[in-house]
């Protein structure tokens, strides 16, 4: 997706996973707006403002740091609440 946007790990009724993206501020729980609505697990923001001071405009470096970062363990809690069938509440911290 350029520009804008969200790339997503999700669970999808069927209890699989599956990775998505959205633009802007939508997300996977807006079923009849996303190509296939599911509970997200992970998420990375590609936003140009989520990089830019540090990356400026190397997005795929930027990806890449990203995958230091993520708490597996989170994304394993959400995933199990999500096939509980409960959503996964992805905690998005403010700077």
């Amino acid at each position: 997706r350029f520009g804008s946007g969200w790339a997503w790990l999700c669970v999808g009724d069927d209890k699989k996973l599956f990775v998505t993206s959205t633009p802007n501020q939508d997300n996977p729980l807006m079923a009849g707006l996303v190509d296939k609505p599911g509970t997200p697990i992970l998420g990375l923001d590609v936003w140009e403002h989520a990089y830019y001071l540090k990356y400026q405009n190397r997005r795929p470096e930027y990806i890449a740091a990203f995958w230091n970062v993520v708490n597996w363990d989170k994304v394993v809690e959400n995933y199990t609440a999500a096939l509980a069938g409960n959503t996964a509440v992805i905690n998005v911290p403010m700077a």
